[in-house]
């Protein structure tokens, strides 16, 4: 397994440089599609790719007329923000405080097409919010997988993951194995790494699977273009936990992205599974 650390951090944002053409769709919680903006985002490279440019237009869905353009200028990045050999990315909350907005941006990139979800949860900790971005280069085929079903997940998933750390020590890779199978509405799966094996059961009502018999709720919603959000339904207080995004790219392949945060709500690393079904 090749972890692939030849590439500076700005090199591989440097691989979403290009016009992205597509929309902000922004969900309920409960996974109900409450609006949807077309947009345009623009990540230009300045002073020999130096500095980034991005430009973000908003435009209305009645008229297509532009409504918000925004435009920032970086030359370094977050330490909120990590990026993968393949360009995929998270930025986001670097620790959860009582009393203050919480989230983060998860982002795939394959070929001519993006996929990003941004999960937001309130002052509170509920989960408050949920955004889907998809985009595709300008000038190249709108292509987008059908809306993501409990069937489409159903098999052994065999897959490698990459795990990026904040402080930006060595990153680490390791196998995984997912098995998924449904029983009547119920969704079992199992996961294995070398380290540790994780078994969890969900129960399916549409598109939204919900998982109870941890130390907190989870849940996972199932979305168009064949994405998935999987998060807790309120930020557990004095428990490590994570936010998730999948994205089924193909039939047989998959990636998902997983920020994890410790007991303290502090963010500690992030990790890229890309998996492919192996049997149904």
């Amino acid at each position: 397994m090749s972890l692939d650390a030849s590439t500076s951090q700005w090199e591989r944002l440097l691989l979403n440089l290009g016009a992205w053409q597509g929309s902000f769709s922004r969900f309920s919680p409960q996974g109900v599609l409450q609006e949807d903006t077309p947009t345009l985002v623009t990540l230009e490279g300045l002073n020999e790719n130096q500095t980034i440019r991005q430009t973000i237009q908003l435009f209305s869905l009645a008229t297509g007329e532009l409504v918000q353009n925004k435009v920032l200028e970086y030359s370094s990045l977050s330490r909120s923000t990590l990026f993968f050999a393949d360009g995929a990315f998270s930025q986001g909350s670097m620790q959860f405080a009582p009393f203050s907005e919480f989230g983060a941006e998860l982002g795939f990139i394959q070929s001519d097409r993006r996929l990003r979800l941004v999960q937001l949860f309130d002052k509170d900790g509920h989960f408050s919010r949920l955004t889907l971005i998809r985009e595709h280069r300008q000038h190249t085929p709108k292509t987008e997988r059908p809306p993501l079903s409990v069937e489409m997940l159903l098999g052994n998933w065999q897959g490698t993951a990459i795990t990026l750390y904040p402080d930006w020590r060595t990153p680490e890779g390791y196998v995984t194995s997912l098995q998924v199978h449904r029983e009547g509405n119920l969704l079992r799966q199992q996961l294995t790494t070398p380290q540790w094996e994780l078994v969890s059961t969900g129960e399916i009502a549409g598109s939204i699977v919900r998982f109870q018999q941890g130390h907190y709720p989870i849940q996972l919603l199932l979305l168009p273009d064949g994405a998935s959000s999987n998060t807790p339904l309120t930020i557990p207080k004095g428990e490590p936990f994570f936010l998730e995004a999948g994205w089924l790219i193909a039939k047989n392949l998959r990636q998902r992205m997983i920020r994890r945060y410790d007991a303290k709500g502090g963010w500690v690393s992030l990790t890229l599974v890309t998996e492919r079904k192996v049997e149904a």
